[in-house]
């Protein structure tokens, strides 16, 4: 390909860049042979919320995650992550209290506390933290399935008495699937477990999205490159992405008649952001990753390029 003989081509991934690993990076930089650099421009701003953070540092100094068998509390039996950002908020907790050196963080979460997740990346992340505590749940995927495991998890390591209350760190945004299937009142009183939600983030747009996108995709413009990638994780920013591009009609909202003509390709992490897209706007992204991960978005450029190429 041209593009490769001039450097690598641009893909811009609208989202905050996962730590201490992020599997898009990961990918991206390996793809066909080195022929992608990635830029991470993060679209949403994330905001711990001390007075929650330091919350959960007093279930966690205060034994509440011990079992009374061990002389705790137990005022939860478990803990569940569905995002990276509440992962981070829980590395502070614990990063803080081993800093400080007084407590015994192994002590404080046992190897009887599991911690569930909801797929690899927050797997990774909490494994990071050398934790003995079983990460378990990763190969779940989404929030349904994740519920669908703690049940049957959960049960078993209490059969036939009351499952201890589960503390669930989350955004401000976010989708109740797993407190109302693990709650549910068609469940017999034993197999259901409190869910206390906490909600240890806010989440909100950043005011220099479009500033900062624009001029990533510019100065690659002006450096020669001829093709681009922007791949999209959710409705948020699309409208500032759109705008930034030039592809919208400011008086209608709507898309221009010209947009296909454009050396910028949109790739979607899935179907509810490409249907936000066409619905709002009257775009209709070039890719549409069929499983929202990096090998989807992948496989969604390589089919892409394969048929571009029959084309031409």
């Amino acid at each position: 390909m041209a593009e490769q003989s001039r450097g690598s081509i641009p893909i811009l991934l609208l989202k905050t860049k996962s730590v201490p690993k992020d599997t898009y990076e990961e990918l991206f930089l390996e793809l066909d042979n080195g022929s992608y650099a990635p830029v991470f421009v993060p679209v949403l701003e994330h905001r711990f919320k001390r007075d929650a953070l330091r919350e959960v540092r007093q279930h966690v100094t205060n034994r509440g995650f011990v079992p009374q068998a061990q002389q705790g509390l137990a005022t939860y039996g478990a803990l569940i992550f569905t995002s990276q950002r509440a992962v981070e908020a829980f590395s502070e907790v614990v990063e803080d209290i081993r800093r400080e050196g007084a407590l015994d963080i192994d002590d404080l979460l046992p190897e009887s506390l599991p911690l569930y997740v909801v797929g690899p990346a927050t797997a990774r992340g909490l494994r990071s933290l050398g934790l003995k505590c079983p990460i378990l749940g990763e190969e779940t995927g989404n929030g349904e399935a994740l519920a669908g495991f703690i049940l049957k998890h959960y049960n078993a390591l209490y059969p036939g008495v009351a499952n201890p209350p589960v503390l669930f760190m989350v955004g401000d945004k976010r989708r109740d699937i797993i407190p109302k299937t693990l709650q549910s009142e068609e469940l017999d009183p034993k197999e259901r477990a409190r869910v206390d939600e906490l909600v240890i983030y806010e989440t909100g747009e950043m005011q220099s999205f479009k500033e900062d996108f624009s001029t990533i995709w510019r100065k690659n413009a002006d450096q020669g490159s001829r093709r681009q990638w922007v791949v999209v994780f959710s409705p948020s920013g699309c409208q500032a992405m759109l705008e930034s591009l030039g592809l919208l009609d400011m008086e209608t909202g709507r898309v221009k008649a010209t947009a296909d003509q454009r050396d910028i390709l949109i790739c979607t992490i899935g179907p509810t952001t490409r249907d936000f897209l066409k619905q709002e706007f009257g775009f209709t992204p070039d890719v549409c990753a069929e499983k929202p991960s990096p090998e989807g978005i992948a496989d969604g450029i390589h089919a892409f390029l394969k048929t571009k190429d029959k084309q031409t």
